[in-house]
């Protein structure tokens, strides 16, 4: 194996971490791969800023405060709500973008409208939820992007003016939080 990419190390201590990164130097030295430290970086998730220095050998790793991994943005504070909003807009416009060329057509059932939003919406909303942190501003703004889909597939608008959790039952679906809770 000529090169490995996009490994993770996590522990709940500095000290332990560094322990954890002098194994898997000492591994990967076995294996006859080295770790490019000029494409290495440390983050420590904790709620108030903390310093700590990585080394592997004698180099020391650049602590960040922000890190992409697997298209999630983490941040070191643990807070997820710019990614949490960053989602809720692609999934809008995906889903902007589908209603004008598919769900606006009248000849497409309400269960196809459904699949729709099982298969994409669903999907694309909630992609890395498992990390989220759910402030009530948060599941606000989920939960209007939520309901203005459902809106659409029943034929309604917010003029109609009727609850969502109405909605919810005459289309057979049950919330975005109740999924997601389950699923954490």
């Amino acid at each position: 194996m000529l090169f490995a990419d996009d490994v993770v190390l996590l522990a709940s201590s500095a000290h332990d971490l560094q322990r954890s990164l002098d194994r898997f130097a000492a591994m990967c030295e076995l294996a006859g791969m080295r770790i490019s430290t000029s494409k290495s970086e440390a983050m420590v998730l904790n709620w108030k800023k903390v310093e700590c220095l990585f080394r592997v050998k004698e180099e020391t790793l650049p602590q960040v405060e922000e890190v992409k991994y697997l298209g999630v943005l983490f941040m070191s504070e643990g807070r997820m709500e710019q990614e949490i909003y960053r989602w809720i807009g692609a999934t809008s416009a995906v889903m902007r973008t589908l209603h004008r060329s598919v769900v606006v057509k009248r000849e497409l059932s309400q269960k196809a409208k459904l699949s729709i939003y099982r298969s994409i919406f669903v999907p694309t909303l909630t992609y890395g939820h498992e990390l989220w942190v759910m402030t009530e501003r948060t599941r606000s703004r989920v939960q209007a992007a939520e309901m203005s889909f459902l809106r659409r597939v029943a034929g309604l608008s917010l003029r109609d003016r009727l609850r969502g959790s109405a909605i919810r039952e005459e289309l057979g679906v049950e919330s975005l939080f109740l999924r997601v809770e389950r699923s954490r």
